[in-house]
Formats: C-alpha cells, structure tokens, sequence
C-alpha cells in the first residue's frame, strides 16, 4: 500500500511539474509588456526617469488600476502612459470626458506617418536639446500647439478637450532608460507632466502590473479563478497530459522496477588510462618510448626463443635476421629510438608504435 501511495505522488509531482513548464512555455512573453514600465530597468524601461522624479521631490506614483478607476478628487490629475507598442493617436469617449473635467493625459509612443527625417536628431527645448530616435512625425498641427518638432512635423503635441488635454508624442522612449546621459530628455518630460498643480500617476496596468483588489476582482486573486481564465488551448493540454499520466499510472504492463547490473571496474585499465592521460598532458614521451620499448623487446625476444633478460641491439638484430629471414633496417630503426631516450613528438611516437606493430605481425 506504501509503495502505491508513493508511486502515485511521485507521478502527481511530475504531471504537475510538465503542466507548469507548459504554462511558462505556452504563455505569451512578458518581454513587450514590460517596455516602458517604470519597473523596467532595460534601456526601454521608465525605471530610471520615475527614480529621477522622486529625487526631484515630485510627487509622483504608479497606478495598477484600469483608466476608469482614476477619479480625480480636488486636484486635477495628470496621467502619463508609455505604450510598450505604438498606437494610433487620439483617446476614446470614456477618455474625452474625463479630459474635459480639467484632467490631463499624456501619451507617449503614438503611431504616425513615417517622413523623410533624420532617424536620429536633436530637438531644441527650453532645457536644451533632447535626443529623438524616430522617424515618424505629426503634420498639419498648429505652431502654437507643437511642443517639440522640427520643418517634417511634429514630435510633441498638445489637443485640448475643454478644460483638459491630451499631449502625444510618437516616440516611446522620450526619457527612457536609454537616455539617461541625456538629462535634458528627462527634464523635458518631468516638465510635460508638470505643467499644472496636478496629481501625477504612471499608468502600470497597461504594463501587466495590477492591485491586490484589482487582481481579485478581475477573478485572478485564486487557483481556481486562475485555471477559469486560462486559455481554452493551454487548459486542453494540461488536461492531455494529465490524461496520459494516469493511464500510465494504471498501466501494469510496466511491472516492478529492475534494477540494472553494475558493470565490474577493470581497475587495472582505468590505471592505464589515467597514467595514459597524465603523461600525455606532462608530453612525457620519452617515458612512453623507455617503458614500452623494453617491453616491445622483451615480446618480440620471447617470440623469438630467447630470454626476458634485455639483449644488445646488435645481437637481437642478429637473431632476427637467422629466424625471421629478413631485413634488419626495420628492427634497427625502433630499438635506435628506444635507446635515444629523449622526447619526440606525439606524431613521431605514433609512428614508432606503428613499427612495432609492423613487427610483431612479421
């Protein structure tokens, strides 16, 4: 009963360890999401310039609530969006009112029509010039409402609704971290939301980053909510793969687990292989061609009748010649290596043992 009971938590730890390596690898990246967050501190995040502000003594703050949760008490308030991808300009109905109470609502990374302007360049600003990276600018907008542009367009602009108003710009990364040797870029846009005596918020909810009610609420504060809300393709694999572990579960055919044989150590041969390794790094070569050498003479003498005490090269070869009937040269080329001792090279070694073998076949 203990070993089922252990078997079937074993296999629940995997089916759910597949099920989450699926979910990180079937849920969309967070990468795009996070660009222009002020809690992204890549060169496409807003990290940098939100630290600048509360240095500054701003009051600034982030806002993890859907737009139409921000009401403004007695103050106006200003808010500041950076898309992660650009969007067409303009606000919607819900937005329009709520600019026209005396709110402000500032847009960076808008799309627009592409000209022939420099991809990068520098803008003149009342806090000097302020690096630009894109192409795209805003025409036919009046002087008086352009905050930043140059004779293609627009960069910067202001509409009015009412009380209130909406300023765009078609570049995203107007402060980003990316410009943080450019303090003009983040002294221009501390300026942008700072016009008025406003509440300033960062809007963090088109970044992913939500309230615990607001999370709650949207029916994602739980286990249970979060699987109602996981997309019907990610359910219906998870769902597969916990089908196919329980039929394994109960698939007998498997029987008990065999514990394999393990296999006998030639300790011998794994000294050899360690030596082997140890003299080729420490390229010990005369050491190979010393101990192999007297031991290539000593197999070749007992094949040859004669005894393991070690002869001179010159009786050797004579034996050889009377026995083998053939040439010495052969012979006299190895033994003249062996009684060298000094250090060749690997190649060169190869080529000896190689001779040895040529030997031994004769």
């Amino acid at each position: 009963m203990t070993n089922k009971s252990n078997r079937l938590a074993w296999l629940g730890a995997i089916a759910l360890g597949v099920i989450i390596l699926l979910s990180l690898i079937v849920a969309p990246s967070s990468n795009t999401i996070n660009s222009g967050s002020t809690y992204n501190r890549a060169p496409d995040g807003y990290g940098a310039w939100y630290a600048f502000m509360q240095q500054q003594g701003i009051a600034i703050q982030r806002w993890q609530k859907p737009g139409s949760d921000l009401k403004a008490d007695k103050n106006p308030v200003t808010l500041l969006r950076v898309y992660s991808e650009l969007n067409p300009p303009g606000v919607d109905q819900q937005e329009r009112e709520w600019l026209e109470q005396g709110n402000t609502l500032v847009i960076l990374g808008v799309r627009d029509r592409v000209t022939a302007a420099e991809f990068s360049t520098t803008q003149k600003s009342s806090f000097g010039d302020v690096k630009i990276a894109t192409r795209r600018r805003r025409e036919k907008v009046e002087p008086e409402l352009v905050s930043l542009g140059d004779r293609f367009g627009a960069i910067v602009w202001e509409e009015k609704y009412d009380k209130g108003k909406a300023i765009f710009s078609t570049t995203p990364h107007l402060a980003a971290n990316a410009y943080q040797d450019y303090l003009s870029n983040f002294q221009y846009l501390a300026n942008l939301v700072s016009q008025k005596n406003n509440q300033i918020f960062v809007d963090e909810y088109i970044h992913g980053y939500k309230d615990a009610d607001v999370r709650e609420k949207e029916g994602k504060g739980n286990l249970f909510s979060y699987f109602v809300q996981m997309p019907l393709f990610t359910a219906l694999l998870q769902a597969g793969v916990l089908l196919l572990v329980l039929i394994w579960s109960q698939n007998r055919r498997f029987g008990k687990p065999v514990a394999l044989d393990t296999p006998a150590i030639d300790n011998s041969e794994a000294y050899i292989q360690a030596l082997a390794g140890v003299l080729q790094k420490a390229e010990s070569t005369d050491f190979v061609v010393e101990m192999v050498g007297k031991e290539e003479q000593l197999q070749l003498q007992k094949a040859l009748g004669l005894g393991q005490l070690l002869l001179e090269p010159q009786v050797l070869m004579a034996v050889w010649v009377e026995k083998t009937g053939l040439s010495a040269a052969e012979l006299e080329a190895v033994l003249k290596l062996h009684a060298r001792k000094k250090t060749i090279s690997e190649q060169d070694l190869l080529s000896w043992l190689g001779k040895w073998r040529t030997l031994r076949e004769q």
